[in-house]
């Protein structure tokens, strides 16, 4: 077999290969090997490194490896040939080694349940010591790619990362809402964790990145948590409630089944019967918890009785309003002197516009007093000293037994307290 005269290993292609074998075992001690920079050669003969080079050219001889005298009986001087694998050891520095790890559950403190959650990132390695990382990893292959180092420790990596990302989420109490803000803090975490896993089989972690940890969407489960979630986001957006999308869903629903006989038409009065009344007692409450009774003092955003937004002008060149009814609490709009859903007197408080019974003596919405205690003169309507016999404007006697001593009414025959204020008939 031909001696080889000059080994080296020149990378061909983008694909990292962290060690290389020469193929050819037949050399001499006039071969020249040539190791590039960022490269490591390493021998081996009869199972065991006989000698480790550095970058630069060496010839294989008897002064450069002593060994070959003891192993093969070589003298000094000539073309002695001896057989050795010869070992490249790749030393660059790539940082562009991606990870994920899924089907991680963790109780999350956000949503207080479990959640499945993916994490993805990249990380990047460098052989620190080519006889460790050849004798530990390498074994009888001919070369070492990056594919083989991943799936080589593709189980033993998962396990301690998953481990380690679980603990850090639950020793600090972060929730899936606030992870985001964690990444680089939990990218150092697990680079102190993972660097003596790598330390072992002579490699160094110079870079861990955790990029993302999001909700592993890849089972029935994992999918619906993850679009309930963008639900509840929704809805916190537009500041409707679970029971209100229940009963559009249903309205919807119905709807679109007008055309499918008496089913249909049922479902149909039923969405009707729902849409209508959602402005309405209890069902007002339960599907507009949010809102409070309009008032008259600024800009309005509710719609009117006919469906436009905003105030509505009426003849009487005040802004017509939706007011819900003291007694049955539904709307009916502000230009109504009666309800006409229980036909009870539209009192509104003249601050806000908000209706209130008879029998209300401060507003319940703005807390405007209704009933005032100041008393007006009958005859001319003047402003009353509070406990005078006579107006101090036209001079006439204002209290009688048939006037209230308090707002100056005439009292009903028989009458025994006010019809205006409610006061005693002295």
């Amino acid at each position: 077999m031909a001696i080889i005269d000059s080994v080296r290993w020149a990378p061909q292609g983008d694909e990292t290969i962290y060690a290389w074998r020469y193929p050819e075992t037949n050399l001499s001690t006039y071969t020249q090997l040539i190791v590039a920079e960022s490269q490591e050669a390493v021998l081996f003969s009869k199972g065991r490194i006989i000698a480790k080079f550095g970058p630069g050219k060496h010839t294989l001889n008897t002064e450069n490896i002593p060994i070959l005298r003891s192993l093969y009986g070589l003298p000094f001087g000539g073309k002695n040939p001896f057989t050795a694998e010869v070992w490249f050891v790749n030393k660059l520095q790539p940082c562009n080694i991606e990870w994920t790890a899924s089907s991680m559950s963790i109780h999350d403190v956000d949503y207080n349940t479990q959640l499945p959650l993916k994490v993805s990132g990249q990380y990047g390695l460098k052989v620190v010591d080519a006889e460790k990382f050849l004798i530990k990893i390498v074994g009888t292959k001919s070369q070492f790619t990056e594919y083989d180092l991943t799936e080589h420790f593709a189980g033993e990596f998962n396990t301690k990362s998953k481990s380690a990302i679980v603990q850090y989420m639950m020793n600090n109490r972060i929730g899936y809402k606030q992870i985001s803000a964690f990444l680089d803090t939990i990218s150092e975490y697990l680079k102190g964790v993972m660097s003596a896993f790598w330390n072992e089989y002579g490699l160094s972690l110079l870079k861990f990145y955790v990029t993302s940890i999001d909700i592993d969407d890849s089972t029935i489960e994992g999918r619906r948590i993850k679009d309930a979630i963008s639900r509840q986001s929704s809805m916190s957006i537009t500041g409707h409630t679970w029971q209100q999308e229940q009963i559009f869903d249903t309205a919807n629903n119905a709807i679109g089944n007008l055309g499918s006989g008496n089913v249909g038409l049922l479902g149909g009065l039923l969405a009707m019967n729902m849409m209508s009344n959602m402005g309405g007692g209890m069902s007002s409450r339960m599907m507009q918890p949010q809102y409070n009774q309009p008032t008259f003092g600024g800009n309005q955003n509710q719609g009117s009785a006919s469906g436009m937004s905003g105030p509505q002008p009426t003849m009487g060149g005040h802004a017509e309003k939706m007011v819900y009814c003291s007694n049955c609490a539904k709307k009916f709009p502000s230009t109504m002197k009666f309800c006409p859903h229980c036909g009870d007197p539209y009192n509104p408080c003249p601050h806000c516009g908000t209706d209130n019974d008879l029998n209300a003596k401060r507003c319940i919405s703005c807390g405007a007093p209704l009933q005032s205690t100041e008393s007006f003169c009958p005859y001319c309507n003047a402003p009353l000293t509070p406990g005078s016999s006579f107006c101090g404007n036209c001079g006439k006697q204002v209290i009688t037994s048939d006037t209230c001593s308090r707002c100056g009414a005439t009292f009903p025959p028989n009458a025994k307290f006010c019809p205006r204020c409610g006061n005693k008939r002295s």
